[in-house]
């Protein structure tokens, strides 16, 4: 009679490799949650195929035209996107991480006529301390100025915006001036810091974060200002006194150029030539 012994537990080829590639994808999701946590950003939607909403280097010329039309509307005096994930950065708890500190509306006749909201960025930050340094510096002095002047006929406004994406605070500040018969000067200030590693952040640095192709974006750039040039050095010829941009200046380079604002998938980056002069003028290019 032959007997039978009983075969030992074994483990099927298939479940052998079921129980693998389980622990494979295990081990790549963690190092990619450690990376993700320490390092850098990844778009986990792009990095596993799925499609996202059209975002930077996706719009239209008509959204882009759309976006350019709307841009003096996006100044809320107010901060898009905080909730509550960056609040131990913070240095008063109680307020939002951009506030207004000082807002004031008030006319007098024949002297003035001024509104403004100045904010106050609230973070435990020696950059972030110049950053409000410089804030009340320019546009808090100009306000001051004006509540002390007499038979200038001043108008005066300061308004700004804020959002938090991708762990990149985007503080953004538009100030008009007009005195008299001077011409308008429209000064825009931003101010971009990196959250999660607590330094001030560039535009290139915010291409790379955003998987923007730098080289394309320097052409968008050349090209546009090329055509406002064109543009500008049109009307002089007809007699109106316009602001004369030079294409081949350096401040068009990427890494000079240091007014950019980065809100809900848009990227604004900023020409405002009242920063230097008193005009009005300014290029805005949106991605």
């Amino acid at each position: 009679m032959n007997i039978r012994l009983p075969e030992k537990n074994k483990i099927k080829k298939k479940q052998l490799f079921l129980y693998i590639s389980i622990m494979v994808i295990c081990i790549i999701c963690v190092i990619i949650a450690f990376y993700v946590q320490f390092y850098t950003r990844i778009d986990i939607g792009r990095l596993i195929g799925i499609n996202q909403e059209v975002g930077l280097g996706e719009k239209t010329e008509e959204e882009i035209e759309i976006l350019k039309s709307e841009f003096s509307q996006i100044f809320s005096n107010n901060i898009e996107n905080d909730e509550g994930q960056n609040d131990n950065k913070k240095e008063e708890q109680d307020k939002k991480l951009v506030y207004s500190k000082f807002e004031k509306k008030e006319s007098k006749l024949n002297s003035f006529d001024l509104e403004v909201h100045i904010p106050h960025i609230n973070i435990k930050s020696e950059i972030v301390d110049n950053y409000n340094k410089e804030i009340e510096d320019v546009f808090l002095k100009i306000a001051n100025n004006v509540l002390e002047s007499e038979n200038r006929n001043i108008i005066f406004t300061v308004d700004y915006v804020a959002n938090v994406q991708d762990d990149i605070l985007s503080v953004m500040i538009k100030s008009n001036l007009k005195e008299g018969s001077k011409a308008q000067k429209v000064i825009i200030q931003t101010y971009n810091y990196d959250l999660r590693n607590n330094k001030e952040i560039t535009l290139e640095e915010v291409l790379d974060i955003e998987h923007l192709d730098k080289q394309v974006i320097q052409n968008k750039i050349n090209e546009e200002i090329a055509i406002e040039q064109k543009k500008a050095e049109d009307l002089i010829s007809l007699g109106y006194n316009i602001y004369k941009r030079d294409k081949n200046s350096d401040i068009y380079n990427l890494k000079n150029s240091t007014e950019f604002y980065l809100t809900n998938n848009t990227l604004y980056i900023v020409y405002a030539y009242g920063n230097a002069t008193n005009t009005s003028e300014m290029d805005l290019i949106v991605i």
